[in-house]
């Protein structure tokens, strides 16, 4: 999603990732941790120093996560999650109820959320051409390079008409709180929350693997860090993401389901 774009190179060196380069593919199955992950391995959620996640994800304690909003910025620069203004994703993917689109792209307008201004980021997603839903998501980068998920406008439809905006979500509405969808120093094994609004909003991920290959249509992709997303609202449902270096999200694995990068511009 959930835009320029470069962090200053000092962040860029410590976290360690290659540009995108293409090479052979070497995807995985959402079972193996797969693709070029074998050094860095799959980890269980909480392995890491919970102490260096600014949203950390431990059902044991109550979430308050440590976020300044003076020290936000509507300026996403993160190399693995970039949102520069005008930015846009295509992805596809061949699902049981038949071929679904995702057209990502980053607005000009910022949105006031809590007192902080916000990237807004729609993201719009059609089944065999018919609109299935509408979002809006809002992001914010810290100044160590955290970038925080701070709410959503979502409406879903049938035969182009809403039919709930179920999973919307403000900061400081209702107690909504922020989440991480990308951190600043990622480790393997660290635990997050990617957003916060009991019963509602409850997604959370860890970090699998640093150092994945993967082939989509849109490139080749080397270095890129893979995810495990998870809902406390769902806690069947199961995905893995993949984020390459200078284009973010290339890869969407569900089930058997590929949610794969076909295009994109501006970065």
């Amino acid at each position: 999603m959930p835009s320029t774009r470069t962090l200053p190179s000092l962040l860029i060196l410590i976290l360690g990732f290659s540009v995108p380069a293409c090479g052979d593919s070497a995807s995985s199955s959402p079972d193996s941790g797969g693709g070029g992950g074998a050094d860095a391995g799959e980890a269980d959620a909480g392995e890491a120093d919970a102490s260096s996640v600014p949203a950390p994800f431990d059902p044991s304690q109550p979430y308050a996560p440590d976020i300044d909003p003076a020290d936000l910025s509507a300026d996403i620069t993160h190399p693995l999650f970039p949102f520069p203004v005008g930015a846009t994703w295509t992805y596809a993917s061949v699902t049981p109820d038949g071929n679904e689109r995702t057209e990502i792209s980053v607005e000009e307008a910022t949105v006031d959320i809590n007192g902080v201004a916000a990237r807004e980021v729609r993201d719009t997603v059609y089944l065999d051409d018919e609109l299935l839903e509408d979002t809006r998501d809002w992001f914010a980068q810290d100044a160590a390079g955290n970038v925080w998920y701070v709410g959503e406008d979502t409406a879903e439809y049938e035969g182009g008409v809403v039919v709930t905006t179920e999973g919307s979500w403000e900061w400081g509405v209702d107690d909504a709180l922020p989440g991480v969808v990308m951190l600043a120093e990622p480790h393997v094994g660290d635990a997050y929350r990617q957003e916060f609004l009991m019963g509602e909003a409850e997604d959370y991920a860890d970090i699998v693997s640093l150092d994945e290959s993967v082939e989509v249509p849109a490139g080749s992709f080397t270095g890129c860090l893979k995810t495990r997303d998870r809902t406390i609202v769902e806690p069947d449902a199961v995905e893995f993401k993949y984020y390459c270096a200078g284009v973010g999200n290339v890869l969407t694995e569900e089930g058997d389901v590929r949610d794969e990068l076909t295009a994109y511009t501006g970065l």
